[in-house]
């Protein structure tokens, strides 16, 4: 079944979806996203996966620099930005705001 989407970095991100679910896998539900994003980060490591943790991001209106920022848990190869959320539910609202990042 073709969805159309095509996937950027397509073997970056199947790298970094397999260390976050040997994560899940290990630890398995019920932790506060901290606990997860100090294990992904080991996880990284092992994999050699090159990433930057809890990097702050410019945001911008039109061409005017905001104040505020946006803090990416993960950036991964200089490209991929990953947001870790410790739910079972994506509800609608946050999925608006996760593809905004």
């Amino acid at each position: 079944m073709d969805t159309g989407a095509e996937i950027f970095y397509k073997e970056e991100s199947y790298k970094i979806i397999g260390a976050c679910m040997k994560v899940h896998r290990t630890l398995g539900a019920g932790f506060l996203e901290a606990v997860y994003e100090e294990a992904v980060e080991k996880e990284f490591a092992v994999q050699n996966i090159p990433y930057k943790r809890q990097v702050n991001l410019e945001l911008f209106y039109g061409e005017q620099k905001l104040k505020k920022h946006y803090r990416a848990d993960f950036i991964c190869y200089d490209a991929i930005i990953l947001e870790l959320k410790a739910i079972n539910y994506i509800p609608e609202p946050l999925y608006a705001q996760l593809k905004n990042y």
